[in-house]
């Protein structure tokens, strides 16, 4: 797929973290970008810096995300490419030092909002791509990439509920390749590892380098435009399609 002005991208999650890299680099492109977020003041004011459109939503409600799809439409037009980066990550133990039992609702929000929610946009974004014309000679109509997470395989203590539902993102990336191939619609996922996302900018200096230096080469925490670039090559490489990349430095994480 080129990547120019005649290319209409959304990313969820857009308003920060790897979100906002990846949106920043396709509106780079010349690509028009939707960002949908439920932070509404940041999601806006990326967007306006990018030249792009922004959606309120809530990804684990469908008719939200319809809501944001056809807001994103009407202002760029049908989206050749769907970035989902919405996410939360609870840690919570199975069962707690007290004895206590993992919090129920607490793991099935984790599942519906990382799992549940980018197949509610993914679906969605894949049914407005398929009625769309194709963009290439390959009869090519769109791309999704969903975000998983090293913790999918290598789930530490704690996040039993994240490795479910990143786990989840990881084993529908084929399936949903090979549904939507009739279509000329190519799906894959990212599954980063330790990265400098706004949750990692919170922690102390000498435990952000603590954590970069686990991992083997380069040894430092991952530059969220990092995963930004693989996004575009995706785009740009019409042969990558179903595949899951670990995105680590080739770190394989510790129990704890």
């Amino acid at each position: 797929m080129k990547l120019d002005d005649n290319i209409a991208a959304i990313v969820t999650g857009g308003a920060s973290g790897l979100g906002e890299a990846t949106a920043r680099a396709l509106a780079a492109t010349g690509a028009k970008v939707a960002i949908l977020d439920r932070d509404a003041a940041r999601g806006a004011a990326v967007a306006s810096e990018i030249g792009g459109t922004f959606a309120e939503v809530d990804v684990a409600d469908p008719a939200s995300v319809t809501s944001a799809l056809t807001k994103a439409r009407d202002a760029h037009g049908q989206e050749r490419i769907c970035v989902n980066c919405a996410g939360i990550a609870w840690a919570i133990k199975t069962v707690d030092r007290e004895g206590k039992a993992h919090d129920a609702d607490a793991f099935a929000k984790t599942v519906t909002v990382n799992l549940i929610g980018t197949f509610n946009v993914a679906s969605q974004s894949a049914a407005g791509m398929s009625a769309a014309e194709p963009v290439s000679e390959d009869g090519e109509r769109g791309l999704i990439v969903n975000t998983a997470s090293v913790a999918a395989f290598d789930g530490q203590i704690g996040q039993i509920a994240y490795s479910a539902s990143k786990g989840g993102v990881v084993g529908m990336t084929l399936p949903m390749a090979r549904d939507l191939s009739r279509a000329g619609i190519r799906v894959n996922a990212i599954a980063p590892g330790l990265f400098l996302t706004p949750m990692l900018q919170s922690l102390p200096q000498e435990a952000q380098d603590s954590l970069g230096a686990q991992v083997p080469f380069p040894a430092r925490l991952g530059d969220p435009a990092e995963y930004a670039a693989l996004v575009r090559h995706m785009a740009e490489n019409p042969m990558l399609n179903g595949e899951v990349i670990r995105l680590d430095g080739a770190i394989r994480m510790a129990p704890k």
